[in-house]
C-alpha cells in the first residue's frame, strides 16, 4: 500500500515536530538543572559566615567576590532562569498540543487510505 503524498507530507511534518518537542524538553531540563544548582549555591551562601572568602568560577579560574554581590547576582540569575523555565514550559505545552492535533489529523487521513474489505 502506498501512502498518499499529502499523508506523507503530514508524516514528515510530524517527525519534525517530534524533534522540536524533544529539543524543547531537553532545553527545559537544562534550565531546571541550572535552577537547582543556583538554588543550592544560594543555600550555601546563607550558611556562610560573614567575612568568609567566596569565589566564583570564570572559565577555568576561581575569582574572589564579595558575598553580597554574588548573592544578588545569583538571585537575579535565579529569577531569569525561572522566567525562562516558564517560557520553555509554555513552548513545550504548545508543541505537544500541536503534536496531538497532527497525530489525530494523520490518523483521520490514514482511515481514508485503508482499503475496505
Amino acid at each position: 500500500m502506498e501512502v498518499p503524498q499529502n499523508v506523507q507530507h503530514q508524516l514528515n511534518q510530524f517527525q519534525q515536530l517530534q524533534q522540536q518537542a524533544q529539543a524543547v524538553t531537553v532545553q527545559k531540563q537544562n534550565v531546571d538543572i541550572q535552577i537547582q544548582e543556583t538554588e543550592r549555591a544560594l543555600e550555601e551562601l546563607k550558611k556562610t559566615k560573614v567575612g568568609t572568602d567566596v569565589f566564583k568560577t570564570a572559565g577555568n579560574l576561581l575569582i574572589k567576590v564579595d558575598c553580597k554581590e554574588i548573592n544578588e547576582e545569583l538571585k537575579e540569575k535565579l529569577e531569569t532562569l525561572k522566567l525562562r523555565e516558564k517560557t520553555m514550559a509554555r513552548q513545550e505545552e504548545r508543541v505537544l498540543k500541536k503534536l496531538q492535533e497532527m497525530q489525530a489529523s494523520i490518523q483521520d487521513s490514514m482511515k481514508g487510505t485503508v482499503p475496505e474489505n
